[in-house]
């Protein structure tokens, strides 16, 4: 749903403790982008097992950064600096996966990634990886993994094969005692749809003449078995032609529903000097980003939708259908929402 006029390529973090299967998960969303061009940044710790060919800086695979815990390595700017050379127009990347270590410490790192935020790239989440037949007992050995799982926005309960019903149900109420809010899904082999983490790609021209192809296309296995994607997550959605009151649509972002992972669309703000324009909206785990752009042949509405997994459907589709209208007599609600203006 983002604007024609608006480019933004969401960074993903992913995270684990170590042998959870984070670059099981890696190379499967890079076998199943479904035509997406996505930068992939790796530290020397971790091992992505795909063909040294496609280690080509900048230009489109994989940038390495030296060290053995990219946040504690890394400073910002240098960060910053990745970011913004896999971002940049000409490379043409629809998204940024950075896998860290499975010793790094998550919550650095989301800092080290919001202070490399620019025009093009913007925080897409923390994606934490569990392996579930080892995290009761990882947890209790390593109590700072709580720590960790606490500011997941999407918690993968990896290996639940491995699992009968009840260890998993012990597995999600210990989740939930240290994160209540974020999208938890369970699955085998690390097979989550990519769908979850960020947009389809977006129309390219045909082109049969030489280019640079995607990693799902370069790392193509005529024998891989794409049936077994997991689309465990659901979607709520609204569209209205009236406006939000952005008062209230600022703390929907900021403190979303239980569960939600995204929240993406344009909305239609009904007041003097404001209305001429759509609000572009993505926010992700109550980090937002808002930008402004014509509204060109939509014509002015409001279009939302909340992505997630173990999401309550009901609530969420209360809690959504609560920022629309007005309130006529709050003059300073916009700032509430144009604070997160890009």
């Amino acid at each position: 749903m983002t604007g024609r006029n608006e480019r933004h390529i969401p960074v993903v973090v992913l995270a684990g403790f170590l042998g959870a299967g984070k670059t099981t998960l890696l190379n499967h969303v890079l076998r199943n982008a479904g035509g997406r061009r996505i930068g992939v940044l790796v530290n020397d710790f971790g091992s992505v097992d795909i063909d040294s060919l496609l280690v080509s800086g900048a230009s489109g695979g994989t940038v390495s950064l030296p060290g053995g815990c990219m946040c504690c390595t890394t400073d910002a700017e240098g960060l910053g600096d990745a970011i913004a050379a896999l971002s940049a127009a000409e490379v043409g990347l629809d998204a940024i996966l950075i896998e860290a270590s499975g010793i790094a410490e998550p919550p650095a790192l989301i800092r080290l990634v919001l202070a490399a935020r620019s025009a093009t790239a913007s925080y897409g989440g923390l994606v934490y990886v569990i392996d579930s037949s080892q995290f009761l007992s990882t947890i209790a050995g390593h109590p700072m993994v709580g720590g960790h799982v606490a500011v997941a926005d999407l918690v993968v309960l990896n290996k639940a094969d491995l699992v009968d019903g009840d260890e998993m149900a012990r597995v999600r109420d210990v989740v939930r005692e240290v994160n209540s809010t974020a999208s938890l899904i369970s699955v085998s082999d690390a097979l989550i749809d990519p769908g979850l983490l960020f947009d389809d790609a977006p129309d390219r021209p045909m082109d049969d003449g030489p280019r640079q192809l995607s990693l799902d296309e370069l790392l193509h296995d005529d024998h891989h078995d794409h049936s077994h994607l997991h689309a465990e997550f659901e979607s709520v959605s609204l569209d209205r032609v009236g406006p939000v009151d952005p008062r209230r649509l600022a703390r929907f972002l900021e403190r979303p529903p239980a569960g939600a992972y995204r929240i993406k669309g344009t909305v239609l703000v009904d007041l003097p000097g404001h209305a001429d324009q759509a609000y572009v909206i993505q926010a992700v785990g109550g980090v937002v980003r808002v930008s402004r752009q014509p509204w060109g042949d939509l014509g002015p509405a409001t279009s939302l939708v909340v992505i997630g997994s173990g999401l309550d459907v009901a609530s969420a589709e209360a809690a959504l259908a609560g920022v629309l209208g007005r309130d006529a007599d709050d003059e300073h609600g916009i700032l509430h929402l144009t604070r997160h203006l890009a």
